[in-house]
């Protein structure tokens, strides 16, 4: 089935006007729900020249207020975030034939590849996203198959890229379950030890025509334990807290850490999963880079 392209719909022509199956409810349009001014969430260094017991701290605490942090000093090298958004962004400028290569077909419960959200019935709103979408590990779960050929250094750059992010996502998990109380190990044993499956989404919001009528993403909270993201310099993500959305400041390197639902399920309701979505830019494209960390399927 041929499925409209976001990406190519934003660069295919004069585009003034967003069309209908892209406009929001008046609810959940931005306009109507403008985030909160001056409130920022938590940042947190995980520098080792940190005390261990205060950097546990400020987690629980971002996990228990808002099931959402930003980590900086995480040890991934900076050249290594920039490789990754390289072989990215060279993806999605492909010819639009070679990116159909990749194609996924949800309805036929073929998830990885390239996609776009399609509608379910003819009420529901479409997201102005494209993504690609695929496994990175643990290696039986992994078809390079789906794996883009080009550009030619997207596999290396994205293994190395995995080999930092379970690193990462193996502190976190140690740091979130002495926060609960509990021996550094136990959140991860429950999530599969080296089993635990690791995907990459690399998200692409083209810039949009009427950003305060559409959504890249609609508010959700990840099924995921872990989501960690990177971004380009595009701002777009808001959680929410309070009763309101808040907006997440791009910070240079950092990784943005979403806690998802089986981190509030095997926390007993102690950390949220947090709601969020991401909202559009009339002049610039967003792109992310989101990792979820889950148990096995």
């Amino acid at each position: 089935m041929e499925v409209e392209r976001v990406q190519a719909l934003a660069y295919g022509g004069e585009l003034k006007e967003l069309p209908t199956q892209f406009i929001r409810p008046e609810h959940e349009r931005p306009e109507n729900s403008k985030p909160i001014e001056g409130v920022t969430v938590p940042v947190i260094s995980l520098s080792s020249q940190r005390d261990h017991d205060v950097v546990v701290n400020e987690i629980h605490e971002a996990c228990k207020q808002w099931g959402f942090f930003l980590i900086t000093d995480h040890g991934i090298p900076s050249t290594l975030i920039q490789r990754l958004q390289e072989v990215g962004q060279e993806f999605f400028k492909l010819p639009q034939e070679e990116k159909e290569a990749y194609a996924n077909d949800p309805s036929t419960g073929k998830f990885e590849g390239y996609g776009t959200k399609m509608t379910k019935n003819v009420e529901q709103k479409v997201e102005w996203l494209d993504y690609f979408f695929h496994f990175m590990s643990p290696k039986s779960k992994v078809n390079y198959d789906f794996w883009p050929k080009n550009p030619p250094t997207y596999r290396e750059v994205t293994e190395e890229y995995n080999r930092e992010i379970l690193r990462v996502t193996n502190e976190l998990l140690e740091l979130l379950s002495e926060g609960l109380g509990l021996e550094g190990k136990t959140l991860k044993s429950h999530l599969g030890n080296e089993e635990i499956e690791v995907e990459m989404k690399i998200n692409m919001y083209p810039p949009c025509p009427q950003p305060e009528l559409a959504l890249g993403v609609e508010p959700h909270t990840d099924m995921s334990a872990l989501t960690i993201l990177v971004p380009n310099d595009v701002p777009g993500l808001q959680v929410w807290k309070d009763g309101r959305w808040v907006a997440v400041n791009y910070l240079q390197d950092a990784l943005f850490v979403n806690l998802g639902d089986q981190i509030e399920v095997l926390s007993n309701g102690k950390y949220k999963s947090v709601l969020h979505r991401s909202v559009v830019n009339k002049e610039r494209t967003r792109m992310s880079w989101a990792v979820f960390c889950a148990p096995p399927a």
